[in-house]
């Protein structure tokens, strides 16, 4: 291991050289680290028949960066990660719900309550027929008759 602490001082500028050439700025001590496992790797593996063994070090760790750097890159278009204002807006939202639901239903007048059951769930709550159904345990036809009256009330609303 002695020989590994001599060989990450000698390849440490070359690293971070790299990881600069490379431009990455972000997680710059992650890269650093795959940097000296694929210096590991190159030591561990390097035979003298393949030449020179800081040409042979240097392919290898940009490779292990680039291939790094692809699937850090793959996982920031992947997911999203929201930041903590996004969680304290959802959370003060939920907070106005009975409002919103109130104001809703203040257009409902005339309604069946399964009308007014079918706005809530499609509006508010946001759920296709399909999930009002299996939540009301009815079919799936009597969901879209109640969406048909709803629909019906709410344009001859519109009307007047």
């Amino acid at each position: 291991m002695e020989g590994f602490d001599q060989l990450e001082e000698q390849f440490r500028p070359m690293i971070y050289k790299m990881i600069h050439s490379l431009h990455i700025y972000k997680n710059i001590d992650e890269f650093f680290q795959i940097g000296l496992i694929g210096l590991w790797e190159a030591a561990q593996s390097f035979h003298l028949s393949r030449g020179n063994f800081t040409c042979y070090a240097y392919k290898f760790i940009k490779g292990r960066l680039l291939s790094e750097l692809k699937k850090a890159t793959k996982r920031d278009e992947r997911y999203v990660f929201p930041k903590e204002e996004y969680w304290e807006t959802i959370e003060g939202s939920m907070e106005e719900e009975p409002c919103e639901t109130e104001m809703l239903l203040s257009y409902c007048g005339g309604m069946t309550d399964k009308q007014k059951m079918w706005v809530v769930y499609t509006f508010v709550e946001d759920l296709s027929i399909n999930e009002i159904a299996c939540k009301e345990n009815v079919s799936v036809s009597a969901v879209k008759q109640w969406r048909k009256g709803a629909q019906e009330k709410l344009k001859r609303l519109k009307l007047t």
